[in-house]
């Protein structure tokens, strides 16, 4: 069903799920049309670089909002634990607990990867850096806090791929909550495992 658009910001959520429906090349400009309403002049402009720059503004859109509610949080609040807890049921409603796929995480597992390298990568790079601040905050070392950030992201993205998978959104769940407790328990003194 078509939807009204009046500007540009109101095509990104629609291009948004048509990307995570239908993967970068599955979205065709005949879908996008068709679910904006927005013949292909219209749509070239809003977008003159085509679907393309369609993907790079629903990228940028993304690290916004991952931006102001996940990332300046954990690496700016007087209180990290809350800042942990909140940003992760903060993740868990971004998700649709476990009914909505990762479409950075999407991005990157295919042939997009080579269009949005930069972007892919500053964006896990921005989650697992803001999340060690908020550990190191805690009083965890600095590479403890890195290999705890990289677990908890891979936790999360794995929890999404396996509730995809098995259509059980609960996995995801399972996996934030075991996350959360991860989180709260205390580290080592020592890095755990480090590989160089």
């Amino acid at each position: 069903m078509a939807r009204l658009v009046a500007e540009r910001a109101d095509i990104l959520p629609i291009l948004a799920e048509l990307f995570r429906e239908h993967g970068y090349e599955g979205a065709s400009l005949s879908l996008i049309s068709e679910r904006t309403g927005l013949g292909k002049g219209s749509l070239y402009h809003f977008f003159p670089g085509g679907k393309e720059e369609m993907a790079a503004a629903v990228l940028e859109e993304i690290d916004g909002w991952f931006e102001r509610r996940i990332f300046a949080p954990l690496r700016n609040s007087t209180d990290a634990a809350q800042s942990i807890a909140e940003t992760l049921d903060a993740v868990e409603v971004y998700f649709a607990q476990g009914r909505r796929i990762c479409l950075v995480s999407a991005f990157a597992l295919d042939h997009t990867r080579d269009r949005f390298t930069a972007a892919i990568r500053d964006y896990f790079i921005a989650w697992r850096d803001a999340l060690a601040a908020a550990l190191q905050r805690l009083g965890h070392a600095p590479a403890i806090s890195t290999d705890l950030a990289e677990d908890v992201l891979g936790a999360i993205q794995g929890g999404l791929v396996l509730a995809r998978a098995i259509g059980d959104p609960s996995a995801f769940q399972r996996a934030v909550a075991r996350s959360k407790y991860l989180l709260a328990m205390p580290g080592p003194s020592e890095p755990r495992c480090t590989v160089e």
